[in-house]
């Protein structure tokens, strides 16, 4: 190989790493710390700016929305700004700058019962029902599939399972008209019921359910319009694992009385005792990925964490020490040390937005770690409500996923974004 050549790959090679480098170089690490956006709530403490070595930010704020103090950004009303980082007195970069509205929220804790009424009724499963032509499920044979729902049948809408035995009773084997819902499609089919030689009755040959029950843990409500969140999670039918739509449903205070401790490999769980008929705490409205929400009908309190405390978007969650309320025992709520071991920033809702791991001696002594009824769970860190417990790792159950609570919040319908005049996060 020629020296000329050899050169030029030599002449390359430092080109590379010297281009590799770049993003190391402490001046231009700094620089990528400057966010290109900053979201603020007025009434709370200073936002510390990202410092560059010899520059000076210099604020362009309308309507003194903000005011920056020795790299601390603090803001004075709802609106937006802009923040220019100056270095020599040259501009250097430009961030946008929000201050949103003051929001406070009551953090839960409580162990609540959850009973859900589905729309229309869920097809969970097939039966084979003794005809004189042999086995036959006639909803089967119909194309009907586990996980439909069945939303009508001659026009009249179905709220409960009673409904269909009294309408099969009625129609004494004639065709039916069955309006079903798969998925996000509705269509109408016909079904033949088949007379039961071994009960001597008509019958579809499917296995059907209006509801469905469980446990879990109350995340917050917002005082201003008694709107709340809980379990973080979305609620699937055991039977089809797909979520539940629902018509309506209750919440209903309920009762630790042991807990199933986890291991790795193996959730653990809280059992709790609690009765439909007893009297509902709120509605449930709504059943979505970031977990249930609905209205409650009188104020809880959790005795630990009582007044409304201030939240942190997804943006201003730190890694370190935060702290749980959740229930071990009875309805008592007590506040437990855990760590959020990561959490990123987001721009869109999503469901996994945080790592936490338990660290408190006595919860893990107790449970293990994270077990299934304390999905829910609130996050608290510095004063502020930052999202909620939402799984466990299987195989390390003292770790587990954590969801933002503004994703929550969005999903309860309170607008964290309100001073634009629309949810921005979509």
């Amino acid at each position: 190989m020629k020296k000329r050549e050899i050169m030029r790959i030599m002449i390359g090679l430092i080109l590379l790493v010297s281009f590799l480098s770049i993003p190391f170089i402490s001046p231009v690490k700094q620089y990528i710390s400057i966010p290109n956006e900053i979201t603020l709530f007025e009434n709370q403490e200073g936002y510390a700016l990202p410092a560059l070595a010899g520059s000076t930010p210099s604020l362009k704020s309308e309507n003194n929305v903000t005011q920056a103090f020795s790299n601390q950004l603090v803001a004075e009303k709802p609106g937006k700004s802009s923040l220019i980082y100056e270095y020599a007195g040259l501009p250097m970069k430009k961030v946008n700058v929000e201050v949103l509205e003051d929001l406070r929220v009551v953090p839960g804790g409580q162990s609540i019962g959850v009973r859900l009424h589905t729309l229309g009724v869920l097809v969970v499963g097939h039966h084979l029902i003794q005809t004189e032509q042999g086995k036959v499920s006639p909803g089967e044979k119909s194309g009907i599939k586990v996980g439909d729902i069945l939303l009508e049948i001659n026009g009249k809408e179905l709220k409960k399972v009673e409904q269909v035995a009294s309408i099969l009773e009625d129609e004494e084997g004639n065709e039916l008209k069955v309006k079903v819902k798969r998925n996000e499609k509705t269509f109408t089919t016909t079904l033949s019921p088949q007379y039961d030689q071994q009960d001597d009755k008509y019958r579809l040959g499917l296995y059907i359910r209006d509801s469905a029950a469980g446990i879990g843990t109350m995340t917050f409500y917002h005082p201003e319009t008694k709107r709340y969140g809980a379990l973080g999670h979305v609620i699937s039918d055991m039977d089809t694992r797909k979520p539940i739509e629902i018509h309506d449903g209750k919440l209903v205070k309920s009762n630790v009385t042991s807990i199933d401790k986890g291991k790795n490999g193996m959730p653990g769980e809280k059992n709790a005792e609690f009765s439909v008929e007893d009297e509902s705490i709120g509605n449930i409205t709504r059943n979505s990925p970031f977990g249930i929400f609905g209205k409650l009908h009188e104020n809880v309190q959790n005795h630990v964490m009582d007044q409304p405390m201030p939240i942190a978007l997804s943006n201003q969650v730190k890694e370190g020490q935060a702290q749980i309320l959740t229930v071990l025992e009875g309805q008592k709520v007590e506040k437990f040390d855990v760590e959020i071991v990561s959490s990123t920033p987001q721009k869109h809702p999503s469901t996994k937005g945080m790592i936490i791991k338990i660290t408190d001696d006595r919860l893990l002594e107790e449970t293990g770690g994270i077990v299934q009824g304390m999905s829910g769970s609130p996050i608290i860190q510095d004063g502020k409500m930052v999202g909620a417990i939402t799984h466990v790792f299987v195989n390390d159950s003292t770790s587990g996923y954590g969801v933002h609570i503004e994703w929550m919040l969005q999903e309860a319908g309170v607008d964290i974004y309100k001073n634009d005049g629309e949810q921005k996060a979509s």
